[in-house]
């Protein structure tokens, strides 16, 4: 027999620890975002206290009494131009490419979910199920159980991500890629080593259950100066490391990150002196790049291409498996990566919600106007839709 039990506190789901971390390493294309860790830090910073009308929702799918699967989701209100709406969807708001299910048997999970959200009170205008990995680990999932629940879910691209499949050898990869780009980079490394003795970092813990979860944060420490250095500390609108915004939600981060064992920092150093970083999160051999960034005195000297590629060589010889480089700025990633991927968003708007019903309609009307694949990440977003 299967049924569900829901989480509204976030206090209340340290019991299952132990259960969440031993299903989410049984789930395909795992992410960082997917933890308890992650969760806990996230609502810390994005839930009631930032907004009052934000609630929890952890559904841990049970069969024969044992726990098979876990939805994380959320309630968070939206501003739209129909007004504000309630948007049942996942614990990600866009730090991360992808979301899902969290266990071995997410079909079984989700539908028993989304089943216990059609049976429960309605607090929502819009079921949006955003991040979908369509083609990848979803396989039409999401859709047929919404639709097994009696939602009619509306498909939706939501956004593009780079990604590099780490497969074969590191030569074979290299080899792959433009001749002119690989000179490129052998002159900047030749460039570098004649300001001084360049070094590559990289930190990756194996996390507190290992005896391994200091977050070096003086490493932590350099990534945001070299951010503030960048472009990205005269940033009124980013989120990067040093963006105030954020700040504080990223240094919790990364303590959760250290102590999961799911950090993955990488610098770039000349005689010592900190010139590029990148900092991603990690799971199971795959890789999310979060933030990027390097110091513009060493603009000319492709600090951050040639840390790039120290890094790639590096995922090569460790035995990763998939990096993820994040959505935007895709011409500046469009040397390395192996495919583009597109997320996706199924949404259901509720009937009897007025504002939902004008979304429904402006959706269909962008969508007749740009095509199936217009893109919700980008502009759609911007415009509330």
């Amino acid at each position: 027999m299967t049924f569900v039990h829901e989480i509204n506190d976030v206090d209340e789901l340290a019991p299952y620890r132990l259960v969440w971390d031993a299903l989410l390493g049984q789930t395909r294309g795992a992410t960082f975002f997917q933890s308890l860790d992650w969760l806990e830090t996230y609502w810390r910073h994005f839930g009631p206290g930032s907004s009052p009308n934000r609630r929890l929702r952890v559904l841990i799918v049970y069969a024969d009494d044992k726990p098979i699967g876990i939805l994380p989701l959320v309630v968070r209100e939206e501003s739209t131009r129909a007004g504000r709406v309630r948007v049942l969807t996942y614990p990600l708001e866009n730090w991360g490419s992808f979301y899902g299910p969290i266990g071995p048997n997410p079909t079984a999970t989700l539908r028993a979910a989304m089943r216990h959200v059609r049976r429960s009170p309605r607090d929502w205008d819009l079921v949006d199920l955003r991040w979908v990995d369509r083609s990848g680990c979803d396989h039409g999932r999401t859709p047929s159980t919404m639709q097994a629940a009696g939602f009619t879910p509306k498909p939706q691209a939501w956004d593009q991500t780079a990604v590099v499949e780490i497969t074969g050898t590191w030569d074979e990869y290299w080899q792959s890629r433009s001749p002119k780009w690989r000179a490129d980079l052998r002159r900047h490394l030749r460039h570098l080593s004649r300001r001084g003795k360049v070094s590559y970092v990289r930190y990756r813990p194996k996390g507190i259950a290992h005896g391994d979860g200091d977050p070096r944060w003086d490493l932590y420490r350099a990534c945001v100066r070299l951010a503030r250095r960048s472009w990205q500390g005269n940033s009124a609108t980013g989120n990067t490391l040093c963006h105030k915004s954020v700040a504080r939600f990223l240094r919790d981060a990364h303590k959760a990150a250290a102590r999961a064992g799911s950090l993955d920092l990488n610098l770039l150093l000349v005689d010592g002196r900190p010139v590029a970083f990148i900092y991603n999160y990690h799971c199971n051999g795959r890789v999310y790049g979060l933030r990027i960034g390097f110091d513009p005195e060493w603009a000319k000297e492709g600090a951050g291409r040639v840390l790039q590629w120290m890094m790639f060589e590096d995922s090569f010889q460790r035995g990763d498996t998939h990096f993820d480089m994040g959505p935007g700025l895709l011409e500046c990633k469009h040397h390395w990566w192996t495919g583009l991927v597109t997320s996706w968003r199924y949404t259901h708007f509720a009937p009897a919600a007025p504002q939902a019903q004008l979304l429904r309609l402006k959706r269909w009307w962008l969508q007749r106007r740009h095509g199936d694949t217009y893109l919700a990440g980008s502009k759609s977003k911007a415009q509330g839709a």
